[in-house]
């Protein structure tokens, strides 16, 4: 996600699910992965880098099997094509990574200069859905349509800055250039709420919204309509290039 030359702001959501979690100190939810000498960690906050020899990462110190995850992210402004800054879950069907993993990819030029001031991003997973919030705001909704096509087993947390110019910058055409080392990237306000993979049976998913069986009000469905309008610029239910009969979510 980048930021936008569109200056509006999306309409009110209305709902604000960030304030019905708790923050959380880094320590208690989440744990070095990689690049641990790129790492700095007290009590509220994180910030990692990357460097010439090495990035970082860090995973949650349990696996979920539903909830709500979310952290103020600030990115390093300048020069920095081709640097991941990302908070996020490895999506993978039936639990599988065996290269025959179908993108879902949806990109948006963000309303904000995410490098000027910390905002806050989410990930909402639930039995029924999956929901991408922005300060509140729901950007995409995943619904659960079939078994096949959702993920359902326990997955972790992971958030992490790495050098991915082979990819994220039209297939490599624009590098990540040392000359501009280190490349920063800030984390705080951690929130982590839900069903871990180790909770009892009863306990009860996550909602994004003031209905406790999921969904979203019509309110937050225009905020995201707005954002979808405004500043989606790649959908791949829309990619006619792909193959839709491997993703019936798309189909009308």
């Amino acid at each position: 996600m980048v930021p936008s030359s569109n200056a509006d702001w999306p309409p009110s959501p209305g709902y604000w699910p960030s304030t019905k979690f708790r923050t959380i100190s880094f320590y208690k939810g989440y744990t070095n992965l990689w690049g641990p000498s790129h790492q700095r960690a007290d009590q509220t906050a994180l910030t990692i880098w990357l460097d010439s020899s090495s990035g970082s990462g860090f995973k949650s110190n349990r696996p979920f099997r539903s909830g709500y995850f979310g952290a103020d992210i600030r990115l390093q402004p300048g020069y920095t094509a081709g640097v991941i800054t990302a908070f996020y879950t490895n999506v993978y069907i039936r639990g599988s990574g065996d290269g025959k993993i179908i993108g879902r990819e949806m990109k948006f030029h963000l309303w904000f200069d995410p490098t000027r001031a910390f905002h806050h991003y989410a990930i909402l997973w639930s039995p029924k859905e999956i929901i991408f919030l922005v300060d509140d705001v729901p950007i995409r909704r995943y619904p659960r349509k079939s078994a096949t096509t959702f993920p359902l087993r326990p997955m972790w947390v992971y958030g992490s800055i790495w050098d991915a110019s082979t990819w994220a910058t039209e297939d490599g055409k624009y590098k990540a250039d040392y000359r501009y080392q280190p490349f920063v990237a800030q984390y705080t306000n951690f929130k982590a709420g839900g069903c871990s993979a180790y909770a009892p049976l009863w306990c009860r998913p996550v909602s994004a919204s003031p209905f406790r069986s999921g969904g979203l009000t019509q309110q937050q469905y225009r905020a995201m309509r707005w954002v979808q309008r405004y500043h989606m610029v790649y959908d791949y239910c829309k990619d006619y290039k792909r193959d839709h009969s491997l993703t019936p979510e798309c189909w009308r």
